[in-house]
């Protein structure tokens, strides 16, 4: 008895049903700003590489890039390897921007923007005015 009263209790109840044009409308805008903000970081990157006297095209090779980084900013290569490890990575990425924001002559709190927010501070080092010391 209790059993098919719990089937009518949770038959009786619905939930609101999301149209699907519109839950694909809604991912496929999420999926192109990603890609544009995606872009906008490599393009970033690329200019940031280029200004500092290394290959562009180092910044789209995945594992590559972080080593090339930690080089410019001034510490060892070996360094990109330290930003692969979990939780010590994000440590040493934002010690390496706060060395690669020294290097282009900006603040120590440009480099933890470049660490924490970097889709809005890589554009503004890329495609900016400062030069690489």
């Amino acid at each position: 008895m209790t059993t098919s009263l719990l089937f009518l209790l949770f038959q009786s109840s619905e939930t609101p049903q999301v149209p699907s044009g519109l839950a694909a409308g809604l991912g496929m805008g999420i999926v192109i700003v990603y890609l544009a903000v995606l872009l906008l970081l490599v393009a970033s990157l690329w200019k940031v590489f280029v200004k500092a006297g290394k290959p562009g095209w180092a910044a789209i090779v995945p594992i590559y890039n972080l080593f090339v980084l930690a080089e410019i900013a001034g510490k060892p290569s070996w360094w990109g390897l330290l930003m692969l490890i979990p939780f010590v990575g994000i440590i040493m990425f934002i010690i390496v921007c706060i060395s690669l924001a020294e290097r282009f002559g900006k603040s120590a709190g440009f480099g933890v923007g470049l660490g924490l927010l970097g889709p809005i501070f890589f554009p503004i080092l890329g495609f900016g005015d400062s030069q690489y010391r």
